[in-house]
């Protein structure tokens, strides 16, 4: 079955473009009509330890994860997400992953969060993190998605947050990750400068 034609018959070839653009799981660029404010950079460094009953990383699989959730939540392009010390070699599971992760988010200028970097234009933008949304997060990753809204989340300039995630400790099925909160980003021409 062909539903391409369908839709076109109904709804004109104007609107498939919008289709295909607004299923893209997490904005890339700032929503039209957003208002552009001033925005500071301010760094943020932290040890994350993965405790989790489900899931089980290495600790350089889960560093790729996180650096994925930062910048699918907003962190400017340049996160760093590094393997911690684990007990496993490279590529092996270890039931006490850890990554440490050194990256920037922006804040509105009058937040009071105090940055030496000259004000950029950022706007709010929606993100939304589900189960292939970014492509490479999979239902296995609930409980790191539950970790990261408790303990990462926070560092970022967020707001309408909702959290409808369920994780069930020690099987995929029923467990779902549905994550959605506006995230003060960059503007796209701000990043290009940094």
């Amino acid at each position: 079955m062909n539903i391409i034609p369908k839709w076109t018959a109904l709804f004109g070839s104007a609107i498939l473009p919008a289709l295909v653009l607004s299923n893209s799981g997490f904005a890339d660029s700032a929503s039209s009509g957003a208002p552009a404010e001033p925005g500071v950079w301010q760094k943020h460094e932290y040890s994350f330890a993965y405790m989790g009953f489900t899931s089980t990383y290495s600790c350089d699989g889960l560093a790729d994860k996180l650096k994925l959730l930062l910048i699918a939540a907003g962190a400017r392009k340049d996160a760093k997400s590094q393997p911690g010390a684990c007990a496993s070699g490279f590529g092996r599971p270890d039931k006490f992953a850890r990554a440490s992760l050194t990256f920037y988010t922006l804040a509105p200028a009058g937040s009071g969060g105090g940055s030496d970097s000259p004000p950029i234009v950022g706007t709010w933008r929606p993100v939304a993190i589900s189960d292939r949304s970014p492509r490479e997060l999979l239902v296995g990753d609930c409980e790191l998605v539950e970790q990261f809204r408790n303990n990462v989340l926070p560092m970022f300039a967020t707001r309408s947050v909702e959290s409808h995630t369920t994780c069930i400790p020690y099987q995929e099925s029923g467990s779902t990750i549905d994550l959605r909160f506006e995230s003060f980003s960059a503007a796209p021409k701000a990043t290009a400068a940094h």
